[in-house]
């Protein structure tokens, strides 16, 4: 059991890591828009959607910010989140893309 409490608190440790960045990536007047508990829900939301969207025939997305931004603000309503501001959760979606590509850096 212990290989499975040392995954799990490493999975914490990244989650966190994570969300430090993004909110480190936020602008000023963004940053105090949302929780930490929002900006998990929206990784959570991003990761999901960016999962279930359709690749190219190299394997790629064409992603679109703007939709991504619509789609978690939907979600989030959807699930009495709270009700967001698309053009404050694209610096969201686009803090958690800017980190999924410096971890592959």
């Amino acid at each position: 059991m212990a290989a499975i409490d040392d995954e799990l608190m490493k999975a914490a440790e990244e989650d966190a890591q994570e969300v430090a960045f993004i909110q480190n990536q936020l602008p000023i007047d963004v940053k105090d828009k949302f929780s930490e508990d929002d900006i998990y829900y929206f990784v959570d939301v991003i990761l999901e959607y960016l999962s279930n969207a359709e690749t190219d025939a190299e394997g790629y997305i064409d992603i679109d910010l703007e939709e991504v931004a619509a789609h978690v603000v939907k979600q989030a309503k959807k699930e009495k989140i709270g009700d967001f501001d698309p053009e404050d959760v694209f610096f969201v979606v686009q803090a958690e893309l800017d980190y999924n590509e410096s971890l592959d850096e």
